[in-house]
């Protein structure tokens, strides 16, 4: 079922002023639209982003888009900054963001987490401006929005989603614990501290078609091992990543014990240039794995 927008979740943050300050939390006409406000703001512009708190899809996604404007503005816009206001105190590789925004484009990208102010409850899209709980207002030239997101419509629909707005499942099947004889996968389900990435989604196809198959052929389920790898990629050649190995325990994912993983925080240029081959080597075989088998 995928993400939808919590649309007024931020106050001001409707479907209409998305046209005007874009989320580009789904592909398409969002992320057009952010690319010509981008392409079109002046040198010297700011580029302001709000990020919700968790859970939302891509948890390490707005960083790298940080990473991506970043390397653009500093290509086209040498006078341009980044200010990203976060709902949260920490976010995913944020050890290894931090510095190597530093290093790659020196005081460019500025990050103001909740502690700071970082916030932000109101939003006035036609203005281009933002009001932080503690009521600093800010202004951009461009302004990106990630609001709060729940599950997509057809699980709504579905009748599959609790309070959260989001599926509960079983670990052992992704079952939904609201709907016999219904599966959720991916960013909809909620399932403990798996994160809601592409990789997580297919690793669990896989995992629940075989539950189902069992299901269907009598036989008795196999047991159940998820895994989650994520590749960032901060600039050309500098990559870093993350995984982990989850296992159901009494209706549960919890992680395995020293299976999470992160780069190396004193990892030297070779190894990041390592990563980010590596991540481009990801994206081409599970692009394969999805859509060419």
């Amino acid at each position: 079922p995928g993400v939808d927008m919590r649309w007024g979740a931020l106050e001001g943050y409707t479907e209409a002023a998305a046209e005007l300050a874009p989320h580009a939390w789904k592909a398409g006409a969002q992320t057009q639209l952010l690319r010509r406000q981008l392409e079109a703001m002046p040198d010297g512009g700011l580029f302001v982003m709000v990020i919700p708190d968790n859970p939302f899809r891509c948890p390490p996604g707005p960083y790298e888009r940080a990473s991506l404007v970043a390397h653009y503005l500093q290509q086209h816009k040498p006078r341009s900054k980044i200010l990203l206001l976060d709902a949260k105190n920490n976010f995913s590789k944020k050890e290894l963001f931090l510095p190597a925004w530093k290093a790659l484009y020196g005081d460019r990208i500025e990050w103001v987490s909740l502690a700071q102010d970082g916030q932000v409850v109101r939003v006035d899209a036609w203005a281009l401006e933002v009001e932080t709980a503690f009521g600093a207002r800010h202004k951009a030239d461009v302004l990106n929005v990630i609001p709060p997101q729940k599950a997509g419509l057809i699980a709504e629909r579905a009748g599959v989603l609790d309070a959260s707005g989001w599926a509960p499942v079983r670990g052992e099947d992704f079952a939904s614990q609201r709907v016999a004889g219904v599966h959720v996968l991916g960013d909809a389900a909620l399932a403990g501290p798996i994160p809601k990435s592409g990789f997580a989604a297919n690793n669990q196809g896989k995992v629940v078609a075989a539950a189902i198959a069992a299901e269907l052929s009598g036989q008795a389920a196999p047991t159940a091992w998820y895994a989650n790898t994520c590749y960032s990629l901060l600039a050309p050649g500098y990559g870093i990543s993350v995984a982990g190995v989850y296992h159901a325990q009494q209706g549960r994912l919890v992680d395995l014990p020293h299976s999470v993983g992160v780069s190396p925080l004193a990892a030297p240029p070779e190894h990041r240039a390592a990563e980010a081959r590596h991540g481009a080597a990801w994206y081409a075989a599970i692009s394969a794995d999805i859509w060419e088998r």
